[in-house]
């Protein structure tokens, strides 16, 4: 038996079994940490998000986005969408989708979102939609009738600017813009004023004859979608979208926001699109 004193002896042992005690703590919260997160975080790759804008905006619009969705790792597409009708530009979008591998979350603002509903049916690699502001017609509808009878849309013919462009082959389109000062109203209430202007100067205008073109094969009814509701939309008009959104069942985010919600709000758009993303990774 050792000659040290016995109380130091059981204060030794004491602190050897406190330690170990101390110790089996500490791994089993790191594998209940560990398994927590393997049970809640996704193991698969990220999707690429594609982000598809609507009319009188282009591809730059989604900038702030982009810029969030990269630093949180995501890979991002912003194609520039014609705007020459719903079965052009469908066409157009469904050729971007097949060049990616890989789950894709699509995402469309504005008419875009009628773009996005008629492009994604039948591509396995579609895993969520979302619409921000979005139109999301139905089967036979066109973006005339899903508008009608909005009291919130200010976007009536006199609000708009007319012009002429020639068609390949002959004759002659019709392209829409948003009448320059209207444009603040209309599209963009919540943001400053010299913001719009510039945005209404460089707006790409959307074929008129696109408004009374048919929707086929709405996606919605085949995939998941998200619906980021402004309830100052102007444009197609907060009460025509939520009437879209409820029946195509999408989950919905309401957000104090006009149309242009992916720019004066882009961190709210950016949060839905992760959670979609998120919603249905593989597990």
């Amino acid at each position: 038996m050792t000659s040290q004193p016995l109380i130091a002896q059981i204060s030794a042992v004491r602190l050897r079994r406190g330690v170990a005690v101390v110790i089996a703590l500490l791994v089993a919260s790191a594998l209940t940490t560990s398994m927590a997160s393997s049970q809640t975080k996704p193991s698969g790759p990220k999707p690429t998000v594609v982000l598809v804008h609507g009319a009188f905006a282009d591809a730059s619009g989604w900038s702030d986005e982009i810029r969030h969705l990269q630093n949180d790792g995501y890979t991002v597409l912003a194609p520039a969408n014609p705007l020459r009708g719903i079965a052009l530009d469908a066409a157009y979008l469904r050729s971007v989708l097949a060049t990616i591998s890989g789950p894709i979350v699509l995402v469309g603002h504005s008419y875009g979102g009628a773009v996005i509903t008629n492009a994604a049916s039948g591509n396995p690699n579609v895993k969520a939609l979302v619409y921000i502001a979005a139109f999301a017609p139905d089967e036979g509808e066109t973006l005339g009738d899903a508008i009608d009878g909005s009291q919130d849309s200010l976007l009536t013919l006199d609000a708009l600017d007319i012009r002429p462009y020639p068609l390949p082959g002959g004759g002659t389109g019709l392209d829409g813009y948003i009448k320059l000062d209207r444009f603040h109203e209309i599209f963009g209430a919540d943001l400053p004023t010299p913001v719009t202007d510039v945005m209404a100067s460089a707006q790409r205008p959307l074929e008129a004859g696109t408004l009374q073109e048919a929707t086929h094969n709405p996606a919605w009814q085949t995939i998941p979608s998200w619906f980021l509701l402004p309830t100052e939309d102007r444009v197609i008009g907060t009460d025509a979208e939520r009437a879209m959104a409820v029946r195509a069942g999408s989950q919905i985010v309401e957000v104090r926001s006009s149309h242009a919600v992916l720019v004066s709000q882009p961190t709210k758009v950016t949060k839905l699109i992760e959670e979609a993303a998120e919603a249905t990774a593989a597990p």
